[in-house]
């Protein structure tokens, strides 16, 4: 083989293996999930707890959602960890992760302004309604906490102006429930969860997410009874 030859064959086989390279790279390696919240806007709580699920099996296969508090955000994905949608949320006007003792039997009119929280925590989630006869989704039930539509009413500007806005200080305004566009509540929240169980993993503000998702831990509701309450 001449030197031109020889040089091609080298040219080739450069190409070859820098192009084998690149794949190897940019495949996921062994043992590792791709994460389905990399092409999102998503916190690194949000990222470790969605890989915390995948690495435990904590979802079982069913459909779950990640409620990042600190950044006002909400993660729905469907049974197997498909990312089904994201959206900003509306949560208690109160900061903290352990609801008040007595706070979920309390008219939501009656909640002293400290009791208005949002509960961190593993949630089995089951799909209902409330006393206006609309359809939520239920995560802690013993504490009236449940996933719905801003709802028609007084509030309604407020909420919707403030789900447009960037800065989470401006989305702490419900009484305690997580609280979602209308068209988000229609088109992602009810088609994934409106039918089935499924878990809610609410991070936490005040302790380290690696604090609370570290080994599997107990639900916070099982088999809740199904009734109709208040959503707040």
């Amino acid at each position: 083989m001449n030197f031109w030859g020889k040089l091609a064959v080298a040219a080739s086989v450069a190409w070859i293996s820098s192009t084998a390279s690149a794949l190897t790279d940019t495949t996921t390696r062994p043992g590792e999930s791709l994460s389905a919240l990399e092409t999102v806007d998503a916190s690194a709580d949000a990222r470790y707890v969605e890989h915390w699920i995948h690495e435990k099996g904590d979802d079982h296969g069913r459909p779950f959602v990640i409620v990042d508090k600190k950044a006002a955000r909400i993660y729905v994905f469907g049974a197997g960890g498909t990312l089904v949608g994201a959206s900003s949320t509306l949560l208690g006007q109160s900061r903290g992760d352990i609801p008040v003792p007595g706070a979920g039997q309390k008219n939501p009119t009656d909640l002293l302004p400290y009791e208005r929280k949002t509960p961190a925590g593993r949630f089995e989630s089951q799909p209902g309604r409330n006393l206006h006869g609309e359809p939520v989704v239920w995560v802690d039930y013993d504490t009236g906490i449940a996933i719905h539509r801003v709802r028609p009413g007084i509030s309604q500007m407020q909420r919707t102006a403030s789900l447009a806005t960037e800065d989470p200080d401006n989305k702490r305004l419900s009484l305690g429930c997580v609280v979602v566009p209308e068209n988000f509540f229609l088109s992602v929240v009810l088609p994934t969860l409106g039918h089935v169980h499924g878990t809610v993993y609410v991070l936490p503000e005040d302790e380290p997410v690696q604090a609370m998702f570290s080994e599997p831990r107990v639900d916070a509701v099982a088999n809740a009874r199904r009734v109709n309450v208040s959503a707040r």
